[in-house]
């Protein structure tokens, strides 16, 4: 009897985290989840990331047979505050004055489940961020093209101009959503 091939599940509606799958995985199937993330309670950053991250594998690998689901969450973190996705433009221009001129750490929270046998593996990445210091201008700009909204830390890496960034030091593809060779390593403990 062969084995069949199981179904990847990405369970996540991030375009970003979509197309950063795409370089180590050419089909998948998005499932977003619902998990409300405010209800999470973890001691560390790296914890927070990772329980967000099993919560939304566990909840879409419930409904599915067959298939290996990957869930993610990406955190930003200032000093030990966990900035997540602003709520309104005030919000998002307050959260980019903070980190304006100081060093952040992107977290992303990585688990894979089987939904066969519930096997699971959580692991995370950190990427630390050296914010510039854009001007009042470049920041208001940036807001008021509405892109900070679904962003956690109210920026997008791969759509600010270069004034908001001194530098990284860490996995790029981290930053933008999904961390691609922590990923790929994950999976082959499924294959």
């Amino acid at each position: 009897m062969h084995k069949t091939k199981k179904q990847i599940i990405l369970a996540s509606a991030s375009p970003r985290r979509q197309k950063l799958l795409k370089k180590v995985i050419k089909s998948f199937t998005i499932v977003p989840s619902h998990v409300d993330e405010s209800t999470i309670r973890a001691k560390t950053s790296e914890a927070f990331a990772v329980k967000a991250a099993l919560a939304k594998a566990e909840e879409i690998a419930l409904k599915h047979k067959n298939s290996i689901v990957i869930g993610a969450d990406t955190i930003v973190v200032l000093g030990n505050e966990i900035l997540g996705k602003p709520r309104s433009k005030k919000e998002a221009t307050a959260m980019l004055k903070s980190l304006s001129g100081k060093i952040h750490k992107v977290i992303t929270g990585l688990a894979v489940v089987d939904t066969n046998t519930f096997k699971k593996i959580t692991d995370y990445e950190i990427t630390k961020v050296r914010m510039g210091k854009p001007s009042i201008k470049l920041i208001k700009e940036y807001v008021d093209s509405g892109r900070p909204i679904d962003k956690a830390g109210a920026y997008g890496i791969q759509e600010i101009k270069k004034e908001f960034i001194d530098g990284i030091e860490g996995d790029y593809d981290n930053v933008v959503g999904l961390p691609v060779a922590r990923i790929k390593e994950l999976l082959k403990k499924f294959s």
